[in-house]
C-alpha cells in the first residue's frame, strides 16, 4: 500500500476508488502480494524443492485458492467442506492434506474416498482408521511437541494444553497402535501455532520429529505446519524466512542422510502468504464523543473482522479519505450490539463522516471467521489482478439470510 498523489493504492489501484466502486465494507486482496509471499517461501529452500500447502482456512475464496494452485501450491485442509472447495478450485486430490480435527470419522472416510493425504491427531482416530483401512490406505501422523510458539495460547497449538496433535510422550502408545493394525504411515506433522519469530522453535521441533521418524520406516514427507510471524505494526519483529530456511535446509538434509533417502519437506502457510496482501475497506458513519473517549463508529464489525476482539489482535487502520490531516486520538468501534472495538486510542488523521478507513493485514481470518450476527451481511470481497479489479464475491442480500429457512404456518 503506497501513498502516490494523496491517494493510497495497492496492486497499482486506488482504494478509495474501489471502495467508491464496489460500497463498503469491502475486503480487497493484493494478488501480486500473495504470489510473490510464495515465491519468497519457496526460494528461501533451495535447493531443497519444498512442498508448500497453503492453509485454506485464512482466506479459502475459489478466485484466491486458484491464484495459489496456479503458482504451484498444494492445500492445508481442516474440514471436509474444504477439501471440496479445493477440489473446486481445481486442485488435485494429492496435492490437499485433511488435517481435521474432533470431527466424526465419517468425514475421514468421504476425504478417504476423495484420495487426499490423511493427518491424524487423535490416538482413538488413529485405532479406528487401522481397523478400518490397515495398511492399505496411508496416513501421517501429528505429533503435538509441546512447543508453545510466540507465547499466545489462543493462537498456538503445540502447548501442552492445546488440543490440536498426539503428545510426544504417548509416541509408545502410537507405535502399538500402528504395529498392530498395521498402518502404513507415510508422513509426521507437526503445527505449533502463530507467531514463530526464529529458525529455533522450528530446529526444537524439527529434532522432535526426526527423532521419532527413526520408528517410522515408511515416511515419504515430514510437514513442519507453519506459523511464520508477520508484522501488524510498524517495529514487529518478524519471522526471519530466508534465516529459517537456511538453517532448516541444512539440518533437513543431514536428517535424510541418516534416515537412508530423501524425504519430501511440508510447509503449511496461510497468514504468510495473504495477511500483507488484505485490505477492509470501512465507512465512518459517526464521530461519537463522550466524556473520556472520542469514538469513530463504522459500518462494520466483529462480524467482520473479528480478530481484534477474540485475539486482541492489533491492525493497523489509515484515514484513506484525508492522508494528510492533522493527527487526533480515536478509538475506532463497529456497529454491532457487543462491545466491538477494532482499536483503542489510535492516532487517525482528521476523520470525518464518510471517510474511509483501512484496516491492513486484512487478508487472513478476516472474511473467513465472518458472521451474519445482529443479521448483517457479509461484505464483498474485490481481488486485484494484473492491475484491474476484479468482483470475486457479492456482498450478502436480504435473500442470503433466509436462504436456507423453512416457511412453518403458524
Amino acid at each position: 500500500m503506497v501513498l502516490q498523489n494523496d491517494e493510497y493504492f495497492a496492486g497499482g489501484v486506488s482504494l478509495q476508488k474501489i471502495a467508491e466502486e464496489f460500497g463498503t465494507p469491502v475486503y480487497v486482496y493484493d494478488a501480486d502480494k500473495i504470489t510473490a509471499q510464495f515465491n519468497r517461501l519457496k526460494k528461501a529452500f533451495q535447493p531443497l524443492d519444498v512442498n508448500i500447502k497453503y492453509a485454506c482456512k485464512a482466506l479459502n475464496n475459489t478466485a484466491i485458492l486458484k491464484l495459489l494452485r496456479k503458482a504451484g501450491s498444494g492445500l492445508d485442509t481442516v474440514s471436509i467442506n474444504e477439501v471440496e472447495l479445493g477440489l473446486h478450485a481445481g486442485f488435485k486430490p494429492n496435492e490437499i492434506i485433511f488435517t481435521p480435527n474432533c470431527v466424526d470419522f465419517n468425514e475421514i472416510e468421504t476425504a478417504v474416498k476423495m484420495g487426499v493425504h490423511i493427518n491424524i491427531d487423535n490416538i482413538a482416530i488413529l485405532e479406528h482408521f487401522g481397523a478400518a483401512y490397515g495398511h492399505s490406505i496411508p496416513c501421517c501422523i501429528r505429533l503435538n511437541p509441546h512447543i508453545l510458539a510466540g507465547g499466545n495460547t489462543k493462537i498456538s497449538t503445540g502447548h501442552i494444553d492445546s488440543k490440536f496433535g498426539i503428545s510426544i510422550y504417548q509416541l509408545r502408545h502410537v507405535l502399538r497402535v500402528v504395529k498392530t493394525y498395521n498402518i502404513h504411515v507415510n508422513g509426521l506433522h507437526m503445527h505449533t501455532g502463530s507467531d514463530i519469530l526464529d529458525a529455533g522453535v522450528f530446529l526444537q521441533g524439527a529434532e522432535i520429529l526426526f527423532e521419532a521418524a527413526k520408528d517410522f520406516p515408511e515416511l515419504e514427507f515430514i510437514d513442519f505446519g507453519s506459523g511464520f510471524k508477520v508484522a501488524y505494526k510498524e517495529g514487529d519483529v518478524t519471522t526471519d524466512i530466508e534465516d529459517l530456511a537456511a538453517a532448516i535446509t541444512q539440518r533437513f538434509t543431514e536428517f535424510c542422510a541418516d534416515y537412508g533417502r530423501k524425504l519430501e519437506l511440508w510447509f503449511e502457510p496461510g497468514k504468510f502468504l495473504v495477511s500483507e496482501a488484505g485490505y477492509f475497506l470501512v465507512k465512518a458513519n459517526v464521530i461519537k464523543q463522550t466524556t473520556a473517549t472520542v469514538f469513530v463508529g463504522v459500518n462494520s464489525g466483529l462480524n467482520h473482522l473479528i480478530r481484534p476482539m477474540l485475539y486482541d489482535a492489533y491492525h493497523e487502520i489509515i484515514n484513506i479519505s484525508n492522508p494528510h490531516g492533522k493527527q487526533r486520538i480515536y478509538t475506532v468501534v463497529g456497529y454491532i450490539c457487543e462491545t466491538d472495538t477494532f482499536g483503542w486510542d489510535r492516532k487517525l488523521t482528521e476523520v470525518h463522516e464518510g471517510d474511509i478507513l483501512c484496516f491492513k493485514n486484512a487478508g487472513a481470518y478476516g472474511m473467513t471467521m465472518s458472521s451474519n450476527y445482529n443479521a448483517r451481511f457479509r461484505p464483498a470481497e474485490v481481488l486485484i489482478y494484473n492491475g484491474k479489479t476484479h468482483l470475486i464475491r457479492k456482498q450478502e442480500t436480504f435473500d442470503d439470510l433466509i436462504r436456507n429457512e423453512v416457511a412453518v404456518d403458524l
